[in-house]
């Protein structure tokens, strides 16, 4: 591509322009045919139907926060290890501290 001649690179460029242009004509064509390419018109909503939506949206608001303060959430309880579980987590942990001392190891 470095040795190319001043002629074959306004020929590449010519071919270059003339793809585009190519490129470009068909887009058109496929955009004109099928209606879905178009940018979508944005629709616009009258007053009363915002008001409509934001009434709804408020009575929405409404039924969740009264049913939240009418029953309020239960804490679900905190599960507990019996001691003779955590003895032997614990016990599990120095013997797996001490083999890694014996290898002269800082951290596992």
């Amino acid at each position: 591509m470095i040795n190319l001649s001043a002629n074959q690179l306004r020929r590449a460029a010519d071919l270059k322009h003339k793809l585009e242009s190519l490129e470009k004509e068909i887009t058109r064509l496929l955009v004109s045919t099928d209606g879905a390419a178009a940018p979508a018109k944005r629709r616009k909503m009258s007053a009363a139907g915002r008001r409509k939506i934001a009434a709804a949206a408020r009575a929405r608001w409404a039924k969740v926060k009264g049913r939240k303060l009418a029953a309020k959430s239960v804490k679900k309880a905190r599960r507990k290890m019996s001691a003779a579980a955590r003895a032997k987590i614990a016990a599990a942990a120095r013997a797996r501290w001490k083999k890694a001392k014996a290898q002269g190891k800082k951290r596992l």
